[in-house]
């Protein structure tokens, strides 16, 4: 199947016509987008307001050595098994947003890769960003079904040896969106390994990595570390999901230096700046960790609500990292169907798991029989809503 721009749809305009001629049974709760509203830390407004003369000045692409300089101490603390590794003058670049950088990464990773017909791995579900910068550099998007059977993360093993030699580029979440699953070491290692045998990158994107139920989910580059440096590994993080802030478009990689150094001086012609006063604002929120676990113990509850609530939902199971919960809706109908049903039962809006994923030539879509639900309002919100849910199917 060829795709092409026209074949990328918003998730969020496909369901908005799915429910179009639906009425609610109930005031509507609104499940859908992976926004966070636990509310920006104290710090932000006063931050931002310090450095406000920086709005009349062009900020450095390349962002500030602050900024550098903040980002570097977080990865260090996150990760103490590179403490003292992380150079922030040539492994880190700061991003307008994670999006941003995960989009336009992918320009230097094809123009590495001297094949005629470069391929793009993601995993089936993704991020729709993958898929736009897959067609976007004309390479081949190449989907890898990520379901139950293979632990909600690709099956690296499963990879033709064929398309590992075509591959440009790697797109990879960790914990994973929407399903939660959190790659292990080994398993990051392998993907590192297999990037530096076939001379891809690999692009991790962790942008959930400070929302977990238990242990912290590794990363990358202590992965990469292991393995003798961050050859062919970026990472991509934000301050959207782990502080609170979306609308800040404030993010990084971090990594391989010689991919940097190339995607540098592309971003500097062809990418959006960061403003001074939101790198400064930035710099200390990289620095605070109080607001984090604030933030991530709120999650908790409300994961621990819906297990209470869900438990006994077919094939439930707690999300490792992030804020979703991935439904298996097959009793009902599939995810499509679920949406109709409980919007019109009850008034809770939540995103069918087809619009997530991509259909295979066979007509098999991993998502279909599932739903996205994000637990990102408060406690009492995010709790009426699964009550709903939980009362309305009995």
């Amino acid at each position: 199947m060829t795709l092409s721009f026209h074949s990328i749809q918003s998730p969020f305009a496909r369901l908005r016509a799915l429910l179009d001629d639906v009425e609610p049974s109930a005031p509507f709760i609104d499940m859908t987008i992976g926004e966070p509203r636990h509310g920006a830390p104290p710090m932000l407004r006063q931050t931002l307001a310090e450095a406000a003369a920086g709005y009349e000045k062009y900020p450095p692409s390349g962002g500030t050595a602050a900024l550098r300089a903040a980002i570097a101490a977080w990865i260090s603390r996150r990760y103490p098994d590179i403490v003292g590794i992380i150079d922030a003058e040539r492994h880190i670049l700061p991003l307008s947003g994670s999006r941003e950088g995960l989009f336009s990464a992918v320009f230097i990773a094809k123009q590495r890769k001297e094949v005629a017909q470069p391929s793009v791995l993601m995993p089936n579900p993704f991020y729709q960003a993958y898929l736009a910068a897959a067609l976007a550099a004309d390479a081949e998007p190449v989907f890898l079904p990520s379901t139950a059977e293979t632990g909600w993360l690709p099956d690296l093993d499963a990879i033709p040896a064929e398309t590992l030699a075509r591959t440009a580029a790697f797109y990879l979440a960790s914990p994973a969106n929407p399903q939660g699953a959190v790659a292990s070491r080994d398993y990051l290692a392998r993907a590192i390994g297999l990037a530096r045998e076939h001379g891809f990158m690999l692009f991790l994107d962790e942008c959930y990595s400070e929302i977990y139920a238990a242990a912290s989910p590794p990363g990358g580059l202590e992965s990469a570390e292991t393995l003798g440096g961050f050859a062919n590994i970026c990472v991509f993080n934000s301050l959207s999901k782990r502080s609170n802030v979306p609308g800040l478009r404030s993010g990084f990689v971090a990594g391989d230096p010689d991919f940097l150094a190339a995607f540098a001086q592309f971003r500097n012609v062809a990418c959006p700046q960061v403003p001074l006063p939101v790198q400064h604002a930035s710099a200390a929120l990289w620095a605070d960790e109080a607001h984090v676990d604030a933030s991530r113990a709120l999650y908790a509850q409300k994961i621990d609500a819906a297990s209470r609530t869900l438990g006994a939902w077919p094939n439930f199971a707690a999300p490792a990292g992030g804020f979703f919960l991935w439904l298996d809706m097959e009793h009902l109908g599939g995810g499509e169907a679920a949406a109709k049903t409980i919007w019109k039962g009850c008034g809770v809006k939540f995103l069918p798991g087809a619009y997530l994923a991509q259909t295979d030539a066979h007509g098999r879509n991993p998502g279909e029989r599932y739903a996205r639900l994000a637990l990102v309002d408060s406690l009492a919100v995010t709790g009426d809503a699964l009550t709903r849910i939980s009362q309305f199917m009995g």
